[in-house]
């Protein structure tokens, strides 16, 4: 069964957004403008689907993490290579408002698809290009993946211990701070379009909004000539700060980037004589003083189960978190009252949860209306709906165009 076009159930009602990306900031960019009520048609070539189907775990031979990808897209099969599958692009893009591609530059225009083309019916509309490295530079038409921004953007290079080697996150942090980038980037242009009737073309570099979420790494270097060494879990401003294991074997993090949450922790765990100590008095002089500091917390935290040491930091106003996994997350109270997690009707699997939307907004809500569908379960349907009718598609079907 397909599902239906119209959606009345938030903020971006109306808008309709075309993702042809893959693996991962642009799929990622587009479930942020879904989740808000967009009108997401997601195309994949009708014989390679979209890679991340085949990432992860899977239950019953069904991916899960195409479930949270693939939420509120309808599924659409075309091969963009093929003239029947370039008459499908041209006529979906006609209809939308967004375009998001991530193929390496210059293979939509190869393919006769290139902005101009696809605005010569639509000229409102705006194509989002998410690619490793932008659209411009001797790098573009390199391969890139995230990995590649965390290593180029100085992300590795200051992350993991001191004696250690540089350390990659082990999830596409690069692709999802892109993704985010690309969504807002997104909302700019339409906002842009809204004043002058044009749209305009999109250009996130994977390796660029990671870089701007890192600091003043490029200013320091460019005033000091000095670069952030890795420090672990600790900071360079502040201290104490750091993971602490508890007496039943659970972890926590303690964060001090206030000096009057610093003084409460001290004094918490009986050391409140650190705080006359001159060095006490700035994050940055703590943290040259963080062996003695994660002694004194360490040393406190150890003696004590996970929950009374959340308990007791409550009590004090100072900052303290349990380091959670997935089945924490979701008993957690502070999640639930959030409604962070939802629980959505999956036609493979049954009930199953998931992340909701990023936010809330006081007048809508963001919906999950539908898990990830299954590969080109909404061609027909959503051909259909731009014209094509019944023996046309079945040409397209036998030619492999969809």
């Amino acid at each position: 069964m397909s599902v239906s076009r119209e959606r009345s159930d938030g903020a971006l009602a109306g808008l309709r957004v075309v993702d042809a990306s893959t693996l991962f900031a642009g799929p990622l960019a587009a479930m942020h403008l879904g989740d808000m009520g967009a009108d997401v048609v997601k195309v994949e070539h009708p014989r390679r689907p979209d890679p991340s189907r085949g990432h992860g775990a899977a239950k019953d031979g069904v991916n899960l993490w195409w479930k949270t990808l693939g939420r509120n897209k309808r599924a659409v099969t075309a091969d963009l290579g093929s003239d029947g599958g370039r008459r499908v692009f041209l006529a979906l893009a006609a209809d939308a408002d967004v375009v998001i591609e991530n193929f390496r530059p210059g293979t939509l225009e190869r393919w006769g698809l290139g902005y101009d083309e696809l605005t010569t019916r639509n000229p409102g509309l705006v194509l989002a290009r998410v690619s490793g490295f932008g659209q411009a530079g001797p790098y573009r038409t390199r391969p890139g993946f995230g990995t590649l921004a965390e290593a180029m953007s100085g992300f590795a290079a200051m992350t993991g211990e001191p004696d250690g080697p540089p350390t990659l996150p082990p999830f596409g942090l690069a692709d999802g701070v892109a993704s985010l980038a690309t969504a807002f980037a997104i909302m700019v242009a339409l906002r842009s379009r809204d004043a002058t009737g044009q749209g305009q073309v999109v250009d996130v570099a994977i390796i660029e909004p990671i870089l701007a979420m890192l600091g003043p790494q490029i200013t320091r270097w460019d005033q000091l000539r000095t670069v952030q060494p890795r420090f672990g879990n600790r900071s360079v401003n502040n201290a104490p700060r750091n993971t602490y294991r508890t007496g039943d074997g659970q972890w926590v993090a303690v964060s001090t980037s206030a000096q009057s949450i610093a003084e409460r922790v001290v004094r918490l765990v009986g050391r409140p004589d650190f705080i006359d100590q001159p060095w006490f008095a700035d994050g940055a002089r703590r943290a040259r003083h963080a062996d003695e500091l994660d002694d004194a917390v360490g040393g406190w935290i150890a003696q004590r189960t996970r929950d009374e040491v959340v308990a007791a930091f409550e009590a004090a106003q100072a900052a303290v978190a349990p380091i959670y996994d997935a089945e924490d997350i979701v008993a957690d109270p502070q999640f639930q009252a959030l409604g962070t997690i939802h629980e959505i009707e999956d036609p493979e699997l049954g009930p199953m949860k998931m992340q909701g939307p990023l936010f809330r907004l006081s007048g809508h809500d963001g919906v999950i209306a539908f898990p990830g569908r299954a590969h080109g379960a909404d061609t027909d349907a959503v051909l259909g709906e731009l014209g094509f009718g019944s023996e046309e598609i079945a040409a397209l079907r036998a030619q492999g165009a969809v």
